[in-house]
C-alpha cells in the first residue's frame, strides 16, 4: 500500500532507535526504510528493539546524505518542532497526511526525520517540500524518533483506509433492542426496587425516577441487557424480603420471650 513511501532517519545516534522506528513501521504497513550516516547500525540491539520487524532492518538502506537518500523523489516532507523566520508550508501530521496521499501515487515520496537530539538542519528543511509538525503539548514537545514516525504513518493509514473502516451499525448488534414499553417496566421494576431498599422515598420522590430515565434513555439497551438489569432488581428484592421476614421472625420471638 505504502511502497512509494520512505521513511529517512538523518544521522540516528541510537541503534534502539532504528529498532522501534522499524517495528513502528511494520505495525501500519512500511517496508521502506532509509539511514542516513546511522552511528550505529548494524547493531544487535536494533534487531532487539524491532522485534518481528527484523525485515525491515534487513532490506535498510544506508546513505551517506540527504540528497542522495531523496535524490529519486518527488516530493519530500520535513518533521520540524521550530519555529522559522521566513514563512514555509508546514502542516499539523493529520493534514500533511492528505497531501503526502495526493502525492504518493505520482512518484516517491520521502519523510525525513531529523536527528534525537537537535532535529533537522535548516539547509535540510529547505530540501523538503512540506514541514510537519505534530501538535504536542507545549509543556513538553520532545518526542521519541520511532513515536514521530509512528504518528505519521498512522495518519496516512488512517486517511488510506478510511472509507474501509468499519463503522458500528445497529444492525450488526447482536441482540433486538428493547421496546419502549418494556423500559416502561423496568423503571416501574426500578422504582419499586429503590422503594423496598429504601432509597427512594415516594412521598418525596423529588426528580429520582425522571433523572435515571434520563440516564438509562442516553444509551439503547438491548433485550439482554434489560433482562439481566431486571433480574438484579429481582435479587435484590428477594434479599431484602428475606431480611424483612427474618427481622419480623426474630422481633416475635423477641416480644414472646418477654
Amino acid at each position: 500500500m505504502f511502497e512509494s513511501v520512505r521513511v529517512v532517519l538523518v544521522e540516528p545516534s541510537h541503534p534502539g532507535n532504528i529498532g522501534g522506528v522499524a517495528r513502528a513501521m511494520k505495525n501500519m504497513g512500511f517496508d521502506h526504510l532509509v539511514l542516513v550516516k546511522p552511528k550505529r547500525f548494524p547493531d544487535e540491539e536494533a534487531v532487539w528493539r524491532a522485534a518481528s520487524a527484523v525485515d525491515i532492518l534487513d532490506h535498510a538502506v544506508v546513505v551517506s546524505s540527504v540528497a542522495e537518500a531523496i535524490a529519486d523523489c518527488h516530493f519530500v516532507v520535513g518533521t520540524s518542532a521550530r519555529e522559522r523566520r521566513i514563512p514555509w508550508p508546514i502542516l499539523d501530521s493529520r493534514r500533511a497526511a492528505v497531501q503526502i496521499t495526493s502525492q504518493r501515487s505520482m512518484g516517491q515520496v520521502a519523510m525525513l526525520f531529523g536527528r534525537e537530539d537537535r532535529g533537522l538542519t535548516n539547509d535540510e528543511l529547505k530540501l523538503c517540500d512540506l514541514h510537519v509538525n505534530v501538535p504536542t503539548d507545549d509543556a513538553y514537545r520532545s518526542l521519541n524518533l520511532a513515536m514521530a514516525v509512528q504518528i505519521m504513518c498512522y495518519e496516512l493509514r488512517m486517511h488510506a483506509l478510511y472509507d474501509a473502516l468499519p463503522e458500528r451499525s445497529d444492525n450488526d448488534w447482536d441482540a433486538p433492542f428493547a421496546t419502549k414499553q418494556a423500559m416502561q417496566r423496568f423503571y416501574q421494576h426500578l422504582e419499586q426496587t429503590l422503594i423496598d431498599i429504601e432509597f427512594l422515598d415516594p412521598a418525596a420522590p423529588r426528580q429520582l425516577m425522571t433523572r435515571l430515565q434520563r440516564l438509562y434513555n442516553r444509551m439503547r439497551i438491548d433485550e439482554m441487557e434489560l433482562n439481566i438489569l431486571r433480574g438484579m432488581l429481582t435479587e435484590t428484592q428477594k434479599v431484602v424480603f428475606e431480611r424483612s421476614a427474618l427481622r419480623a421472625k426474630l422481633k416475635q420471638k423477641t416480644d414472646e420471650d418477654e
